[in-house]
């Protein structure tokens, strides 16, 4: 019998994290996901927090360890993006049954032209940004806060009037003439979730998805898409930074929450830190931590 779609998708998902390189332990036993401060510390054979939670985790997701170089920098962020926009199309377009729709995921990159204004909720902000392009006093007015450019967008295609009166007449040309969903209203397409991909979790960058997220809520005319993050980040202090309270990100999503939380476990029972342990259970317990498994229902919502 075969393996759940989801679960299949997850194995390749951390497949791929380790054959990319983007998820190994080095050669002085230090994951690519622990504090980059450890290696120092490491080299004399000591670890801390950070370092001994990933190497737990790294060995429960069977996580090889290799001679090469750690992934850094913008490639490394872009592939990450890559890979989480892989496992949704690999994901939520199948479950059509739940959440019907002509959907698109994409990687943004970045490089790519796409942004926020590229979708119905957010055009607007087009027409803004070529007002303060030619506009100084503008310029110092607003700055650029309103400019969004998500890590990973899910986005939903518009439809024919044939397609929507597929099996009755439900809509005519002397009504619906502004329905975002109908393709000969001239709109764009509708943003469904707008995605943030963080491979760990420093203060600063807990900080730029949230202003994300709240920008995203505060310039949208019309429905306002899912706003998720995932990360791989194993300290669950720096995910409480940004997983607590509500209001912004719908949710945090771990790419092995299930290792995760075993690793810290048993960091608890071996260090007697039974502080780090409920940490992390209260945010799993008050749903503001989820697993990547997750996240595709979620989007079906």
């Amino acid at each position: 019998m075969s393996d759940a779609l989801i679960l299949e998708a997850r194995k390749k998902f951390h497949q791929s994290l380790i054959e990319t390189g983007m998820w190994v332990v080095d050669s002085i036993g230090v994951p690519s996901n622990a504090d980059v401060g450890d290696r120092a510390k490491a080299k004399e054979g000591k670890y801390n927090v950070s370092t001994l939670i990933a190497q737990k985790m790294a060995a429960l997701a069977g996580v090889p360890q290799t001679t090469g170089a750690k992934k850094m920098g913008t490639s490394a962020g872009v592939k990450f993006e890559d890979l989480i926009a892989q496992f949704i199309r690999d994901t939520f377009p199948h479950l059509q049954h739940l959440r019907p729709g002509a959907w698109t995921v994409l990687s943004l990159g970045n490089q790519n032209a796409t942004k926020a204004s590229s979708f119905a909720q957010y055009e607007h902000l087009e027409y803004l940004m070529e007002l303060v392009s030619t506009n100084g006093k503008l310029m110092t007015v607003l700055g650029n806060d309103y400019v969004v450019a998500p890590d990973i967008v899910v986005y939903r295609g518009l439809y024919e009037d044939e397609e929507i009166n597929a099996d009755r007449q439900y809509i005519s040309d002397e009504i619906c003439k502004m329905a975002a969903l109908r393709r000969k209203s001239g709109g764009k397409p509708i943003l469904h979730a707008s995605v943030s991909a963080k491979w760990t979790m420093r203060s600063d960058r807990a900080q730029n998805s949230r202003t994300e997220a709240l920008n995203l809520i505060r310039n949208r005319k019309g429905n306002l898409p899912h706003i998720m993050v995932v990360t791989n980040e194993p300290l669950p202090s720096r995910l409480a930074s940004l997983a607590l309270g509500t209001g912004d990100i719908d949710c945090l999503y771990h790419c092995a929450l299930y290792e995760l939380l075993e690793a810290v476990r048993q960091f608890g029972a071996e260090y007697g830190r039974d502080d780090i342990v409920e940490s992390l259970e209260n945010l799993i317990e008050g749903k503001r931590l989820k697993d990547i498994s997750d996240l595709p229902l979620d989007l079906s919502v």
